[in-house]
């Protein structure tokens, strides 16, 4: 019953990927921790690969480390793009809104609605640059505007006036030069200080841009907007490494940790292999849980996966043949 119950999972998820690019998948149980799909598209002599990476909603830095072979700005005519649609869910409750910076990436995890499936939807975001850093922790949504106006707090005026650019304006009304886009909700974090909104240049979603407000594409954004009631919990993590199930099958999901980050994670080896242990220790004692006696890790594939960091899920878990 479980195997068919698993396969339908499959099949729902699939049908979601051959009708929409909108990321918005079918919640696996709680026993799966993997959702989505590798897909790939041909690129064509119009378009960047940012172009291809903002029509099927993947975030700059995101596709640029699935495609390190391609050119950024001038993409092979015909040339296979990988499109990273494939995730590890984080390793938090599944509620309301997480949104982890090392993969620079928000999960929306809707109320359930009953008669129906319940749902799990991803967007790419930009978030703060290393001297505007993106708070950690829980917090919730205050409040809503649409088409907001923006006032630039005193930090980024000296900001723009250390680096030689034209000074802002008292207050940037709503419109197409707004940097707050058309969308905006506050977070009750430092006095609402911080923001997840639209932007007016979307090129920067999936990138370390901004000065620790939340960024989206605008038409993310837009249909986040009204998904969202004020109180909707928060919770920004930074886990560079994830690890999860697909059935029985044991998996990894490695991100370059933030720049600050990075004296921190020097033995980046040796914390994936805590990490993993830690998670299978954990998942010993889960009684939901049955584990293989005979699972093994695959070394080769996980010195491989280490050295790469491409955010994909890679299947590190053998087990041996009787």
């Amino acid at each position: 019953m479980r195997r068919i119950s698993l396969f339908a999972f499959f099949l729902v998820n699939m049908m979601a990927v051959s009708l929409t690019h909108a990321e918005s998948w079918v919640l696996p149980p709680p026993d799966i921790d993997l959702f989505g799909q590798i897909r790939t598209t041909k690129a064509s002599r119009e378009e960047t690969l940012l172009d291809i990476a903002r029509r099927y909603d993947i975030g700059q830095i995101e596709i640029l480390l699935a495609n390190p072979q391609v050119d950024r700005w001038l993409p092979a005519d015909g040339a296979e793009v990988i499109l990273p649609s494939r995730y590890i869910i984080p390793p938090v409750e599944r509620k309301d809104i997480v949104l982890n910076l090392a993969e620079m990436r928000l999960y929306y995890f809707p109320e359930h609605v009953k008669g129906e499936k319940p749902r799990i939807i991803t967007y790419p975001v930009g978030i703060g640059r290393m001297d505007w850093l993106t708070p950690l922790g829980i917090s919730k949504i205050v409040e809503k505007k649409k088409d907001p106006s923006w006032t630039p707090p005193q930090s980024i005026r000296n900001d723009r006036l250390a680096n030689g650019d034209p000074p802002l304006p008292d207050v940037v009304p709503p419109g197409p030069d707004n940097p707050l886009g058309r969308h905006a909700m506050r977070l009750n974090i430092t006095k609402g200080s911080y923001l997840i909104h639209g932007t007016a240049k979307p090129f920067g979603v999936g990138m370390r841009v901004s000065a620790g407000c939340v960024r989206m594409y605008p038409e993310d954004i837009e249909a986040l907007f009204d998904k969202i009631p004020i109180g909707t919990q928060v919770h920004i993590i930074n886990q560079p490494i994830k690890v999860g199930w697909m059935v029985d099958s044991l998996y990894v999901e490695l991100h370059p940790p933030l720049e600050e980050e990075e004296e921190k994670y020097a033995d980046y080896r040796q914390i994936v292999m805590t990490t993993i242990s830690d998670f299978l220790t954990r998942e010993s004692h889960n009684k939901n849980r049955n584990i293989a006696a005979d699972i093994q890790i695959d070394h080769r594939i996980l010195k491989q996966a280490i050295l790469e960091k491409t955010g994909i899920p890679v299947l590190i878990s053998r087990t041996e043949s009787p």
